[in-house]
Formats: structure tokens, C-alpha cells, sequence
């Protein structure tokens, strides 16, 4: 973000705008990214994302008696503008949307007419793969990117996409369609490819989703030259095309080309880095909970958020072996087990449970040696919306912490809900606990049918 702004000093009103106003608008970049409308208290009130963010963000200014009588209350409200910039209409789309569960700016709400979000479902696990677009991810072995805020914008986005990476957009008849004609399909009705040859160009379209660009145009300059090499012209070719296609993508869809997705300036992640006293801001924050009814189908969930935003594809959920109504022993098989993944999973810069001091008991000795570090949200009394979030973390946490002592010491503090770092821990405690409750009713449901 630019500068947090804490405070704001009086409105002086010229032409309905303060000078403070006046002069972020005049900072506005003429870039791509996503935007934050603050009230005078500095509280997020809207978040939205922009082609080229001084032109969008100027419009609310522009013209008062054109706009509807919501917006014209909202641009009242506003007394402050951040922004993060961004190169692709993907992360705008992303980070729009990961923002608004993060902050839960009410402007949005009152705004916004179609509030549900869209995810790209890809079943990879079947014969022939398809692609659609949904509003209900399932828990059905397909694989989810999203959420997307708008069908529209990613509707149009995957249609550019789909003639870069053809792909079936339901499942997989044998028969040949008019997109087979139009070179929408991969063609494997008429011989043109492989299922295999398919899946992997799917894989390279996952990779463009996740926003891998860098690294895909990279193995496709290699690809191609080893076809070539190989006397395999039509698959040079091939490759020609789509690496041709992905460096036309970024002007077809208004915005530019980047390896990936960095909001690593977020202020809730430096705030850990503070608090926690690491070298960086954490990167890779994962965040654990467990769910059951009196100790019956016990389920533990890891999702992962990647710079502060939610990257589903690294979710992970775990059948607990021992059924027990015992959270922190449970919370410490599932630990355990993750830990023999650091390599293949990679590895997490902080850990957040959902706990207390008996579940961070519980695990200090299985993070210690590996020199992660833990922090536990306690909510316990009061956890509504404008409650302070609570979190432990060991004494010793601002030492290094390989050097932790008395692991059954903690510290207690407490964050007022608006802050940055209550936002992205709530958001991401809040997650955790969705996904650990998903796959136990999930499971419920499988015994009572049985």
C-alpha cells in the first residue's frame, strides 16, 4: 500500500475536497491495482479495482450529479485513498476480492449487486479434463483458483485465455462442435492432440492462473528450442504460438505482464514482522484448526495465504487417525504430519492455530527445532466482529526462536478489530475454521449415509 495514513487532518472543503484529497489524487499512479476508500478514522469503506487507477479513482470526484444517490454518499465518506499496484487483470481480480473478506468494507456491500464471488473449477482427476466457472466450490477432487470478484471480468479473461490454451468448457463427449472448428478445443475429437499433450497445456494455463508468467514463457522459449532441436517443427510451432499468445495476453486484457503477485508492503505483514521481530515479513502464513462432534470424525485443515492473500491451491485437510475430543493432541498430529512435508509442501514462515496457550503447548516442541514460528488466536468471551483479537505467542518469541525457553510461558496481547494485523489474522483464523468444518460435515454426512 502507499502510506498508511493514521491521521487526517480537518476537511477544508474546496470544491468539496480537502487538501489532503487533493493530493493523493495527484499521486494516484497511472498503473493497474486495486484501491481503498478510508473514512476520517482511517477504516477501509470500499475496495476496488482499477485498469489505471489515477483515471478510476478520480471518477468518484468527477461530475457528483451523474452519480447514483449510493455513490454520492460513499464519496462523502471518503477521506483518505490507498492502493496496491499490480501488472495483470487476474491479480486485480484476486487481490480485489481477497481484500474485501479481508476488511469487509460495508460500501461494498451496499454497492455491489451481485455479491457472490467465482471460482475456475479444473478436474484434473478426470479422463479428459474440462474447465467452467462456478459460485459453489465443492468437495468433489476438482482443483478451485479463486475467488474472483464479477463473472463478467473472469469470463472475459478466460476467453482470451482459451485461445492461447484451448479447453473443454463441459465434460468431454468424443464429438466434434463448432469450437472444435474454431480452434477452442485442444481437438482431441479429431486427432489434433492428446490427452496427455491436453493436460499439460492445462497445467500451463493453471500456471497462468496462479501467475507463474515469468517462469512459463521460460519453459516454453526451452520447450520450443528443444522441439526445433528435435526436428519437431509442428510442436515448435506450437510452442511458438502460445509463448507468442501469453506476451499478446497482457495488452488484450488492458493490463501488463508480471511473475507474480507481490503485496509483501502490506502493513499487517510488516506488523508481524515486528511483533514476531523476523527478518522479513512472512511470506507463507499457514493457519490451523480442528473440527469434530464429541471427539467423532475429527478433522484438522491447513490453508496457506501467500503475501497476506489466500492461495487455495496449497489447502490441505486431514482425517485425524486418533478420534478424540483432545484439540491439542490433535492439533499435534496434524503438525506432525505436515512437517514431514516441508520439501514437496514447502515451507511455512509463521503459523497461526486457532487456540490458546494449550494447543501452542502442544506444538512448540515439534516447531522449535524447526524454527518456525507459532502464534495462537484465542477466542475465548467475546469474538464478534468488533471484538479485540487475542493471540498468545512463547516469552521468548522476540529472542531467535531456536533459542526458546519455557515453552509453557506465553504472552497474551490484545489488537483492536480494525487494526491491519487483526484483519489478516481474523481472515485467515476465519478460513482455517471454514475449511476444517467443511470436510467434517463433509465426513458426518458419508456416516450417516452408510
Amino acid at each position: 500500500m502507499s502510506s498508511d495514513a493514521t491521521s487526517h487532518e480537518p476537511r477544508r472543503r474546496r470544491s468539496g475536497l480537502s487538501q489532503h484529497l487533493r493530493d493523493t489524487l495527484r499521486a494516484l499512479p497511472k498503473e493497474p491495482g486495486v484501491y481503498f476508500h478510508k473514512d476520517a478514522t482511517g477504516q477501509v469503506i470500499y475496495v476496488g479495482k482499477a485498469a489505471i487507477l489515477r483515471n478510476r479513482v478520480r471518477q468518484y470526484f468527477q461530475s457528483p450529479e451523474r452519480k447514483d444517490p449510493k455513490t454520492r454518499a460513499l464519496v462523502a465518506e471518503i477521506a483518505d485513498i490507498d492502493w496496491l499496484v499490480v501488472d495483470t487483470e487476474m491479480d486485480a481480480l484476486f487481490l480485489e476480492s481477497e481484500m474485501i473478506k479481508r476488511y469487509k468494507p460495508k460500501w461494498n456491500i451496499l454497492l455491489r449487486d451481485d455479491k457472490s464471488v467465482s471460482y475456475v473449477r479444473i478436474n484434473m482427476k478426470a479422463d479428459v479434463p474440462d474447465l467452467t466457472i462456478t459460485r459453489n466450490p465443492e468437495d468433489d477432487g476438482a482443483d478451485y483458483y479463486g475467488p474472483y470478484y464479477g463473472k463478467t471480468a473472469i469470463t472475459r479473461a478466460l476467453r482470451i485465455l482459451r485461445k492461447v490454451f484451448p479447453y473443454y468448457d463441459r465434460p468431454y463427449s468424443g464429438r466434434k462442435t463448432l469450437d472444435t472448428d474454431l480452434g477452442l478445443t485442444p481437438g482431441i475429437e479429431i486427432g489434433k492432440t492428446t490427452p496427455l499433450e491436453y493436460r499439460r497445456s492445462l497445467r500451463r494455463l493453471v500456471s497462468y492462473l496462479k501467475g507463474s508468467r515469468k517462469k512459463l514463457l521460460r519453459d516454453l522459449e526451452k520447450l520450443m528450442r528443444e522441439a526445433a532441436l528435435n526436428q519437431d517443427y509442428e510442436l515448435a510451432a506450437k510452442y511458438r504460438n502460445q509463448l507468442f499468445g501469453i506476451k499478446g495476453i497482457g495488452t488484450k486484457i488492458v493490463f501488463s505482464d508480471k511473475e507474480f503477485l507481490d503485496i509483501s508492503n502490506d502493513q499487517a505483514l510488516k506488523d508481524l514482522q515486528s511483533l514476531l521481530n523476523l527478518d522479513q515479513p512472512p511470506v507463507r502464513i499457514e493457519g490451523y484448526d480442528i473440527s469434530h462432534q464429541s471427539g467423532t470424525n475429527v478433522t484438522g485443515s491447513m490453508v496457506c495465504f501467500i503475501n497476506g492473500v489466500a492461495d487455495r491451491t496449497k489447502y490441505r485437510r486431514f482425517k485425524l487417525k486418533k478420534q478424540q475430543n483432545n484439540d491439542p493432541e490433535s492439533l499435534r498430529e496434524v503438525l506432525s504430519r505436515r512437517l514431514r512435508h516441508l520439501s514437496d509442501w514447502g515451507r511455512p514462515d509463521l503459523i497461526l492455530l486457532d487456540g490458546s496457550k494449550a494447543q501452542l503447548a502442544a506444538v512448540l516442541p515439534l516447531l522449535v527445532p524447526e524454527n518456525i514460528p507459532v502464534i495462537a488466536r484465542d477466542k475465548s468471551g467475546d469474538h464478534g466482529k468488533n471484538a479485540p483479537v487475542k493471540i498468545y505467542y512463547p516469552t521468548t518469541i522476540s529472542a531467535p526462536i531456536s533459542r526458546l525457553a519455557a515453552p509453557d510461558q506465553f504472552h497474551l496481547l490484545e489488537f483492536p478489530s480494525d487494526s491491519h494485523l487483526a484483519k489478516l489474522l481474523s481472515r485467515i483464523d476465519d478460513e482455517s475454521h471454514r475449511f476444517a468444518v467443511q470436510y467434517h460435515t463433509l465426513l458426518k454426512r458419508k456416516d450417516a449415509l452408510s
